[in-house]
């Protein structure tokens, strides 16, 4: 229905990875769908064992604590993961899953009451934000906090007449919390919480809680916006699903897979380690490349094309091995749940201004998202 930019095409088909500059260090980008996945299950090889160099950029000058269990490899990342997957298991939750359906039809209210909406921060950040509150369990109403934050998390406190606390701030008045009046939330979870037979220090759960809070919240929000954009360009898209709901599951991961928000993560190689060819030094970095993988051509037949009902379709938008998106069955909770939602109720979309977001590295550029996107949703 589409056909999707790929910069990485040309270097997947020639050598398998692009080398690039990040920070000034160079990082070899892994491109190719098998190498990916092999690079991914090998933890001993490319480690996650880095405070701060795990996302590229690197973000040791945007948070000062190491985010759990992501930046740990097994077996303290399993032993670390346990402590939190309840949480987000309730993402199955029957409770969770009617109070997402319930969020999605109030937004749908508010965006289709007008005559247009930008999508980025008046639909896609409080989709997200409000969310996330039925997975911590805390009350809906803290969520008009964390909207307040914006897209990005990590930012300098505001200063003067409208002082907001910013992120780590806020984590640690929510555990001072918990630690007088223990509840049922996530917070009062991680106050009670052990590891290895001990209690977690402050700095674990501030760890936890700071990947919770930052690591699915931009692509969640990209997700949305793209997928509503898609449908505005592609309105036959809207009616081939509404032809048959049950093509929502294939069409959701299609979208995963199309739209990969997270571009590629970091990895570090405790040796010297040669990738095809590109030797890296110890303690050096490689890219595991999803965008790329996704658009392997010798995985997915056609992968320039949004096909909404391809099978099988195995992306690796979420990752893969030992460290795979503790939050997917969230984001396909929300995206599955919108698909339903529009099918059911939206008449058409049509996009009225897009502001594109761009990568522009050195080596490649490559459109994740909207920085804004205005739409007018009508209703069925």
């Amino acid at each position: 229905m589409s056909e999707l930019h790929d910069p990485f095409r040309a270097p997947r088909r020639e050598s398998g990875i692009l080398k690039c500059e990040f920070q000034g260090e160079e990082v070899p980008m892994i491109l190719r769908h098998a190498d990916v996945r092999r690079a991914a299950k090998d933890w001993a090889t490319f480690s996650s064992d880095a405070p701060f160099r795990v996302p590229i950029p690197s973000e040791e000058e945007v948070r000062s604590i190491r985010q759990l269990p992501i930046e740990t490899d097994p077996p303290e990342h399993t032993e670390y993961r346990a402590i939190i997957e309840p949480f987000f298991k309730r993402a199955k939750d029957p409770g969770v899953i009617a109070s997402v359906e319930r969020l999605v039809d109030e937004l749908l209210d508010v965006a289709m009451g007008r005559d247009a909406i930008e999508i980025v921060h008046e639909f896609a950040l409080p989709l997200q934000s409000r969310a996330l509150t039925f997975l911590l369990n805390v009350p809906e109403r803290e969520a008009e906090t964390w909207i307040r934050w914006g897209i990005h998390v990590f930012r300098v406190e505001a200063t003067g007449a409208h002082q907001e606390v910013g992120l780590e701030t806020y984590l640690h008045q929510q555990f001072d919390r918990a630690e007088a009046d223990p509840g049922d939330d996530f917070f009062s979870a991680l106050t009670q919480a052990t590891y290895g037979g001990r209690a977690l220090s402050r700095d674990e759960m501030m760890g936890f809680a700071n990947l919770t809070f930052a690591g699915g919240r931009d692509t969640i929000i990209h997700s949305v916006s793209s997928i509503l954009a898609y449908f505005g360009r592609h309105p036959e898209a809207l009616e081939f699903l509404r032809e048959d709901p049950q093509r929502i599951i294939h069409a959701s991961e299609e979208f995963f897979r199309a739209i990969t928000p997270l571009t590629h993560i970091g990895r570090v190689c405790p040796v010297e380690t040669t990738v095809h060819g590109a030797v890296v030094p110890p303690r050096g970095r490689v890219s595991l490349c999803w965008a790329s993988a996704n658009q392997d051509e010798t995985v997915f037949d056609a992968p320039q094309d949004v096909r909404l009902d391809r099978k099988p379709n195995p992306h690796l938008a979420f990752g893969f091995g030992a460290h795979l998106c503790i939050g997917a069955a969230h984001a396909r909770l929300l995206v599955r749940t919108l698909l339903h939602k529009c099918t059911a109720r939206v008449g058409s979309i049509s996009v009225l201004e897009a502001v594109a977001r761009v990568e522009k590295e050195a080596a490649y550029e490559r459109q994740s998202a909207y920085e804004s996107l205005t739409l007018r949703i009508t209703p069925l």
